[in-house]
């Protein structure tokens, strides 16, 4: 699977690829209320500390990424959006909303310059305990811990027996623990992070997110700070009262340390399973996003199961456009 998408991924860099893109947006009927959405989580160089998985675009490619992405469509802002949601005016043709997940600190460093460069809005979600705890994320934990690790016997681990003997294993055995990882509630998951990081021998690995000080000079700069959950849980993991205090806690503390938070959310790693999505919106959510692929017709759009375009680091300016064509619209 893995080598498939990476044969994709060449096949869509290609100059007869973004001509045949070129060729289907030239024909591709330009219609108010279609609304891409474009998901980010990392703008980076690759590191030993952090899950290179999440990394969407080195520095060097975001900034051709956006500027090709805004030759074709115009960003519009989430206020925007939640504006449409509450019987506003339609969104224009060939419109597009940017948005990022888990307020890592290179947002700040490579992202936003860019942003702010070309005044192209941008959504940023927040997950709230995390600014100036120190605490990094379960999976950068991971990670690091695998790609740090000296031992190289068989590691046990709730995914089974896993061989960690070279890099191409451990980058197996990442995937594997992850996958199961997600699988189990989110109590015995941390749970188990913690014993499978102790057993590597990891040295403690510091947050990557920006902090309070950091977001409120962003946020006075023009960008839209929403929640994203406190812990980032999948919420389908956890119990429906932790799912209250998840997300109305997250708005709390926007609230309390930027003065306002909007009525949108974005489900951690976007799990919206089992009630979840009725829960929010008994909240007071107006306007949430998924993680499922796909392009938003706002005429007859599920408000709070909006579909998202992940961009990976291997995806080129001529797959985004392809993947934001209208008549993948539902």
């Amino acid at each position: 699977m893995a080598s498939a998408r990476g044969t994709a991924a060449m096949v869509a860099a290609t100059p007869v690829f973004g001509g045949i893109v070129r060729m289907l947006e030239a024909v591709d009927r330009d219609r108010a209320d279609i609304l891409p959405v474009l998901t980010y989580h990392r703008v980076a160089e690759p590191d030993d500390e952090h899950h290179p998985g999440l990394i969407s675009a080195t520095p060097t490619a975001f900034a051709q990424q956006i500027e090709t992405i805004g030759r074709r469509f115009a960003f519009v802002s989430l206020d925007r959006l939640l504006a449409r949601q509450a019987g506003g005016a339609a969104i224009g043709p060939r419109s597009i909303l940017l948005t990022f997940d888990d307020a890592y600190r290179d947002f700040a460093d490579h992202a936003w310059p860019v942003l702010d460069r070309l005044g192209i809005p941008v959504a940023l979600f927040v997950p709230t305990a995390f600014p100036d705890s120190g605490l990094p994320f379960w999976w950068d934990r991971l990670a690091a811990a695998l790609a740090g690790t000296a031992r190289r016997d068989p590691l046990e681990t709730a995914a089974g027996s896993l061989v960690i003997t070279t890099e191409a294993d451990r980058a197996n055995a990442f995937r594997a623990l992850r996958s199961q990882l997600k699988r189990l509630p989110h109590r015995d998951a941390m749970a188990e992070v913690d014993r499978v990081v102790a057993d590597l021998g990891s040295r403690p690995l510091g947050s990557s997110v920006l902090g309070w000080d950091d977001l409120r000079r962003l946020d006075r700069a023009g960008v839209t700070l929403a929640a994203h959950s406190r812990t980032h849980p999948l919420l389908d993991r956890i119990q429906p009262d932790e799912v209250d205090a998840e997300v109305t806690g997250s708005r709390a503390d926007l609230e309390r340390e930027i003065g306002v938070a909007p009525d949108a959310f974005a489900y951690p790693s976007g799990s919206h399973g089992g009630g979840v999505v009725e829960r929010v919106r008994d909240l007071g959510i107006r306007v949430a996003f998924t993680t499922v692929r796909g392009v938003n017709d706002l005429h007859r759009a599920d408000w709070l199961r909006l579909r998202r375009i992940n961009v990976g680091g291997r995806t080129s300016p001529a797959l985004i456009r392809a993947q934001a064509l209208g008549w993948l619209a539902r």
